[in-house]
């Protein structure tokens, strides 16, 4: 099975993703020639850890009628100094005083179901090549 994910170049340094109905815009910070208008690509990529897990989270509570108001996910991502490159990200699922305790240990085997955090465990190959149309 295949997905087909169409690149384009959308003026300096502006790159988008079209894919099913969607469009995800990227550029990057001023500081580095961007103009900031969306978020760069890693930002985006790093996202997905927390949105992933959220969305188990979620399906978890929902299948258990538990109200997620006051809940939420906070992601840290901590970075090497001298590399920049990622070392560790740690997900923190804010609960309200009142979740059932009895449900905390279930709600962090929920977050960690997350296909994207599989993804990074079990990395894909990833291949470059060059088309000429």
């Amino acid at each position: 099975m295949e997905s087909i994910f169409n690149i384009t170049f959308d003026g300096n340094k502006k790159v988008s993703a079209h894919f099913r109905d969607f469009t995800v815009y990227t550029d990057q910070p001023v500081a580095v020639g961007g103009e900031n208008t969306a978020p760069s690509p890693l930002e985006i990529f790093l996202s997905t850890i927390g949105t992933c897990a959220g969305f188990y989270v979620a399906s978890f509570c929902q299948s258990r009628s538990i109200p997620m108001d006051n809940m939420s996910i906070m992601q840290t991502v901590f970075r090497n100094d001298t590399t920049h490159m990622v070392e560790k990200i740690t997900l923190d699922i804010v609960l309200p005083p009142d979740f059932p305790e009895k449900y905390k240990a279930a709600v962090i085997k929920a977050a960690d179901t997350c296909s994207v955090k599989k993804h990074l465990l079990n990395p894909p190959e990833i291949q470059v090549n060059t088309k000429v149309q």
